[in-house]
């Protein structure tokens, strides 16, 4: 799915990947499940470009749902793995916390269950080599990208600023879709470490130009930053 001249998207409201396209590469971020690959490759050729256009992937985060086909890239063809060096544990298997499950609807949870089934996420391939990245840095990569500290989801969660594409992506810093609920609208993400963390990062986002604020679960938002900012601490106070 195009969403402007320089964003494309796959995947859908549950888990979706996103694709920076310049005339520099691809960068693709985060890399959702292994079942998305084929997606991927129908994405490229309709872009008119191949997997030799992909120049990194960064991860907003180290966690399973997002990690998917990125070792695959990795191993396979060459493809730098980008992530906050506090993830960079998480990205290759490693200890995390188990956060409480929080609020939950049953069709909403069996919904999410089975669409991650049916896109391999019943086998993650972590990361074997990373690129660690810090708060501040602009990659070297097609829109170039810079990274957005924001913790609490986890401890290296990150925005990704990409001014070509008018947009910052922002992983689980917060949701538009619940996986949980189902609840739709601008909202703290299930399975965060650290909420009272993930709310105070909100404020990272405070004069970033960008028309499109999106997630890694549910549909990209369109507007103005400060009012996703208040509707995820609304609803977090309605909680």
């Amino acid at each position: 799915m195009r969403l402007g001249p320089h964003l494309h998207r796959i995947g859908n409201d549950v888990i979706a990947v996103h694709l920076v396209d310049t005339p520099e590469g691809v960068t693709i971020i985060d890399a959702g499940l292994a079942g998305h690959w084929r997606e991927l490759l129908a994405e490229l050729r309709v872009m008119g470009r191949t997997l030799d256009d992909v120049r990194g992937v960064v991860l907003t985060h180290g966690d399973t749902d997002h990690l998917g086909f990125a070792e695959r890239l990795r191993r396979d063809h060459g493809v730098p793995v980008h992530v906050h060096a506090a993830d960079a544990d998480r990205a290759r298997g490693g200890d995390k916390l188990r956060p409480a499950l929080g609020s939950w609807r049953l069709g909403a949870v069996l919904g999410f269950v089975a669409h991650a089934l049916r896109k391999g996420g019943w086998r993650t391939t972590y990361l074997t080599e990373v690129v660690e990245v810090q708060d501040g840095d602009v990659l070297d990569l097609p829109g170039a990208p810079r990274v957005v500290s924001m913790p609490g989801h986890s401890p290296g969660s990150i925005a990704v600023h990409v001014p070509v594409a008018d947009a910052v992506f922002v992983g689980d810093a917060l949701t538009t879709r619940d996986v949980l609920t189902g609840r739709t609208g601008p909202q703290p993400a299930p399975f965060t470490d650290d909420p009272v963390l993930a709310l105070a990062s909100l404020e990272r986002l405070t004069g970033l130009a960008a028309s499109w604020l999106i997630p890694g679960h549910g549909a990209p938002w369109r507007g103005d930053l400060a009012d996703a900012q208040a509707a995820v601490r609304r609803a977090a106070a309605a909680r």
